[in-house]
């Protein structure tokens, strides 16, 4: 008759001292502490499953306590008698631990900010910050920290709802961003199904927005008159005048950094990484705006950026300031805002001064090919584009003095 196993009690437990060799107290039905010579005290089950002898481990003590331990053992037991293997149990219990883990990890913010910076490389800057920004303060504070397998259509349209209630371009621009962050995922194995898919009929349509301008000469005389007078910060005034003369984009012109010009060229690169379409566009400069740059360089020439926010020289001048600029000179935005330059020098460019379509566009950095299909570059029409510039900036200074500018007829190059 085999020898019957005493059950350990709790106190030969706590007092079970370390020796030179490790060694088992057994509890009985398989259950033993292992004590090794470093004083750990682990918890081991033997068992023998389809004729082979196995094991598995229950944990350490103190944290798993005798009575946790012979709990873990019956479990083990009643699952043999049932012809399971708690081993194999164990294993994938562990495998779905893991997995949801990971899910829990993949949260909505967590895979957002992964797809921005996906993004980053077909963006620019001042669209990347705009987006970002707005998920920061309409998305993440109701969803980033829920997973992003979680996340059911209804919510996405109950937050674009929320949103569209205040303004319906943001919304509109968030629902596009739900999309590329679902889609991103899905294409990850994240997620089976994309939740933002077919959203046309949530929100209303945003209807075209035209970014007012004049385009009569006589308002935009009066336009570049007063801007001439501008009395506030001369740096200011400086990327004021160079807005109409120019016509980039507001975020393009607040960004530019010395080390794009050359002055003696009369030309400015502007980077691919600050466009718009990515590609790296230049624009030649007027004698006019080659002045104004020689000026402002006395004044801000050792630092990066040719307008620096007036707070810390490390940074660009603020998105707002032209448009605030405007806003002081008594121009309100259904008169002219900082994009809409770009529109003016469109419209008098081609239908007061004839120069052809192509060479505006070209000058606008636009995308669009041309007769022979060929994408845009930066030199094309270049010839072209740097007349073009420098009569632009001289039908402004005729406005401005008040003398009557003729068309002019612009020849092939």
């Amino acid at each position: 008759m085999p020898k019957r196993i005493m059950p350990l009690s709790a106190i030969e437990v706590e007092k079970a001292k370390p020796k030179e060799n490790e060694y088992k107290l057994s509890d009985g039905y398989g259950l033993h502490l292992l004590v090794t010579p470093s004083g750990g005290k682990l918890w081991r089950y033997q068992y023998r499953i389809d004729g082979k002898q196995t094991g598995m481990a229950f944990g350490t003590y103190p944290e798993i306590t005798l009575s946790d331990a012979r709990k873990r053992r019956d479990d083990a037991r009643q699952l043999m008698a049932n012809g399971v293997d708690p081993g194999a149990v164990k294993k994938a219990q562990k495998v779905q631990e893991q997995a949801q883990k990971e899910l829990d990890a993949n949260t909505f913010e967590k895979i957002a900010r992964e797809w921005h910076e996906h993004k980053l490389p077909e963006w620019s800057d001042n669209h990347a910050q705009r987006l970002l920004r707005r998920m920061e303060l309409d998305i993440f504070p109701y969803i980033g920290s829920k997973p992003i397998v979680e996340i059911e259509r209804p919510e996405i349209i109950e937050l674009l709802q929320r949103v569209a209630v205040r303004t319906l371009e943001t919304a509109n621009r968030l629902k596009i961003a739900f999309h590329g962050v679902f889609r991103y995922a899905h294409n990850k194995g994240l997620i089976k199904h994309n939740p933002s898919a077919d959203m046309r009929e949530v929100l209303p349509t945003v209807k075209p927005k035209h970014m007012a301008a004049p385009t009569e000469p006589k308002k935009v005389a009066e336009l570049v008159k007063a801007i001439d007078g501008f009395s506030g910060s001369y740096v200011t005034r400086c990327a004021l005048q160079l807005s109409p003369m120019l016509f980039v984009r507001p975020g393009e012109l607040r960004s530019m950094e010395w080390g794009e010009l050359d002055l003696d060229a009369a030309e400015w690169n502007i980077p691919g990484h600050k466009m718009k379409m990515k590609n790296p566009h230049l624009v030649p400069l007027s004698t006019q705006s080659v002045d104004i740059l020689t000026e402002l360089r006395n004044l801000t020439g050792t630092g990066k950026y040719v307008f620096p926010c007036h707070r810390s020289p490390l940074r660009c001048m603020s998105e707002n300031t032209v448009n605030a600029s405007l806003r002081r000179l008594g121009f309100d935005k259904d008169e002219i805002t900082a994009h809409g330059f770009r529109a003016m020098a469109r419209t008098l460019l081609h239908e007061v001064l004839n120069f052809p379509p192509d060479a505006i566009e070209a000058q606008l950095a636009h995308a669009v090919p041309d007769r022979l299909g060929r994408a845009y570059n930066r030199t094309q029409f270049i010839a072209k584009r740097r007349q073009m510039m420098q009569h632009w900036s001289d039908y402004l200074d005729g406005l401005k003095k008040g003398a009557k500018v003729l068309p002019f007829v612009a020849k092939a190059a």
